[in-house]
């Protein structure tokens, strides 16, 4: 008899191979972290004998399940802000903690987090793509799980990059240190083609192919983010990327929600692989993707996860339950994605989509030993009918728990065992994650207590003039005032035709501030428009004094660039109450007494305000030098014959609020 280092018998065996062989009872033979013979328990029993035999009647014997993709140091992060968009939830929470928080040492001990919940859900492999990744990859190998890791790389900075060629660079440096080890293999991670360039996506390209290492990439998420690549490359994510020769390395694409049938061909001509992450898709509202489309072609789908921070856990059996579910539901068929399918793609079909096939995936001689043993005799498994085979599948698929696995072995060493955890200190680690855990919600708690604050979080903001002088003149007609600007009496050195668009959030913080989102559209001499910009201007409350003609505004004013789309602002600072103010203005800059002055001509459209407003302002950072631009102000209103009672010492932003036709909601609507 041959000898072996350890035997699993008595329990039904899924090999998961390409032709679903499954032996009841059957057994699994393992020798050097390898496995050496899999068959019928009785032939099995016959020619093998081991040091250590383990009974598993009534338990099914399955390949270890490969979550395709996540984030596993975002274990740290889990439920920090849910419930949110993915833009918000991500540029407004998650990158601006990380920016603050994420640090080797918090890549490690997420990690380690993230495998004891891992294993105990019947993971083995996991595909990861995170910062600092050399230590995810150094706290799996010690922990002992199998990892496809991805260090990311981004156009702008990150926690461990100022930019992307350093983080080519960090990349290039790991995988130089950690090809060939026997459980992690180091991979390349543009994080998305959203967030990098056309020379970014080529240079991952040709580092990936040198090294003859995967690709992890975020591919079609959402709705939002194909349109925009097609409005800016006028081409889908996908034939953009293989224009620039991503696809000739091994690729696995994530998510995938949104691709077309065109893309999908596309990868499977080049053998990319794809990761399907139903919670997290569902949870952050970007979609079903189409994958019995994509499996019926061919193509090679895993589950995963998804980082812990948007699903918000790591366990399989849920990820294959819905996976199989969300398929019937969308297609209308039930008979899409059948059970076997399902689990196929939690394991082999898994490994192909990683490009780790060759090692694990299945229960095949030569393949790597990474099992997990699933306990079938639970109140919520039974009864078990026998007359059809392929039943299992089914009860593992539709009724099993990730609390059902009671043995897990990868590279052929037990990491649980009768649900004990043999490689962690989960205690230890649980205090440790508390720990940081209050670290976040202070820092948090202090940034939302602050407008600039949340401000600063997500924009480069520049501080402009504190002090401002200004003053409205309400008008009947513009004639007068036109009449005055032709004359030459003072001296235009710019002038400009526009039409703003102001949404104002205001708060209800002791410094009552206001942030207006501004569009602006430059018009030419025939209206039409040549430009817009969109800026972002946090103010306060704030009046100084009143001078007989005009009015000192007394505040801190920040202004940033709006990058991002009016509902991304609402949902993120989510203000008392909003107000929209739309106008047209003509806007003169003059030189008079020396000074600098706006002088703008503005009809409010929205709210309906009657007439014409002059509006004359200039800034200072000098509460001293007010008092003579007030007087020139005074000198101005009297060049452009404007009177006593003409004159508003207010904003629009308090006119508008005064009209019974101005639009306004509370921000919780």
């Amino acid at each position: 008899m041959e000898q072996a280092d350890l035997i699993l018998t008595g329990g039904i065996v899924l090999t998961m191979n390409d032709r679903y062989d499954l032996y009841n009872p059957g057994a699994v033979v393992i020798r050097d972290g390898a496995i050496v013979a899999v068959g019928p328990a009785e032939e099995i029993a016959r020619k093998w004998t081991a040091r250590e035999v383990v009974d598993c009647g009534g338990h099914a014997i399955l390949p270890g399940l490969i979550n395709a993709h996540t984030h596993a140091p975002m274990s740290l992060v889990r439920g920090l802000a849910d419930d949110l968009r993915l833009d918000v939830w991500l540029i407004g929470y998650m990158m601006p903690v990380e920016r603050e928080f994420v640090r080797p040492d918090f890549c490690w001990l997420g990690t380690q987090l993230a495998c004891a919940e891992m294993i105990r859900s019947g993971i083995t492999c996991f595909g990861d793509m995170y910062y600092y990744e050399e230590a995810v990859a150094d706290a799996a190998a010690q922990v002992g799980m199998r990892a496809i890791c991805a260090q990311s790389i981004l156009k702008f900075p990150t926690p461990d990059a100022l930019s992307y060629d350093e983080g080519l660079r960090l990349a290039e440096d790991f995988i130089g240190r950690w090809k060939g080890h026997h459980l992690v293999i180091p991979a390349v991670g543009p994080h998305a083609a959203y967030t990098a360039t056309a020379e970014m996506i080529r240079e991952c390209a040709q580092l990936a192919l040198a090294y003859d290492v995967p690709i992890h990439i975020h591919v079609a998420e959402t709705a939002q983010e194909v349109q925009d690549h097609r409005a800016e490359f006028g081409m889908p994510v996908v034939p953009w990327v293989k224009k620039l020769g991503l696809l000739e390395a091994k690729v696995t694409a994530v998510h995938c929600v949104h691709l077309d049938e065109g893309e999908m061909h596309t990868l499977l001509h080049h053998n990319a692989g794809v990761a399907h992450n139903p919670t997290s898709n569902l949870k952050l509202a970007s979609g079903i993707a189409p994958v019995a489309r994509m499996l019926a072609l061919g193509l090679p789908v895993g589950i995963g996860t998804d980082g812990p921070a948007s699903n918000n856990d790591l366990d399989m059996f849920e990820e294959i339950r819905l996976a199989a579910l969300l398929a019937k539901g969308v297609t209308g068929d039930p008979t899409a994605l059948p059970a076997r399918q399902a689990l196929a793609m939690a394991t082999r079909l898994g490994a192909q989509a990683l490009h780790i096939a060759h090692l694990t995936g299945s229960l095949e001689v030569g393949k790597r030993a990474d099992i997990a043993v699933v306990n079938l005799e639970d109140l919520h498994l039974t009864p078990r009918f026998g007359r059809d085979p392929d039943g299992v599948y089914s009860l593992l698929v539709y009724a099993a728990k990730a609390s059902d696995v009671r043995h897990v072995l990868c590279d052929g060493r037990w990491l649980m065992r009768d649900r004990v955890l043999l490689t962690v200190d989960v205690e230890g680690l649980r205090a440790q994650a508390m720990e940081i855990a209050q670290r976040i919600d202070r820092f948090l708690s202090i940034r939302e207590g602050s407008i600039l604050s949340k401000l600063l979080a997500i924009s480069s903001v520049a501080r402009e003039k504190t002090f401002e002088v200004q003053v409205k003149v309400r008008l009947t007609d513009d004639a007068g005032v036109l009449a005055v600007l032709t004359s030459g009496t003072l001296p235009i050195v710019e002038r400009s035709q526009r039409r703003q668009y102001d949404t104002y959030f205001l708060f209800n913080d002791a410094e009552r501030s206001r942030l207006r989102y501004r569009e602006d559209e430059l018009l030419d001499e025939n209206g039409q428009v040549t430009d817009v910009r969109y800026r972002l201007t946090l103010t306060t409350e704030g009046k100084e004094r009143e001078f007989p003609h005009s009015v000192l505004l007394s505040r801190s004013r920040f202004d940033a660039p709006a990058t991002r789309s009016l509902r991304f602002y609402r949902e993120y600072f989510k203000p008392a109450q909003e107000v929209e103010i739309h106008k047209e203005r003509r806007r003169y800059h003059i030189r008079y007494g020396g000074t600098d002055f706006a002088v703008n001509l503005d009809r409010v459209v929205r709210p309906e305000l009657p007439g014409y407003f002059l509006e004359l302002k200039s800034r200072t950072w000098s509460a001293q030098d007010a008092q003579r631009k007030a007087e020139l102000l005074g000198e101005l209103l009297a060049i452009f014959g404007a009177k006593e009672e003409e004159l508003v010492r207010r904003e629009y932003l308090d006119l508008a609020r005064e009209s019974a036709s101005g639009p306004t909601r509370s921000g919780s609507e």
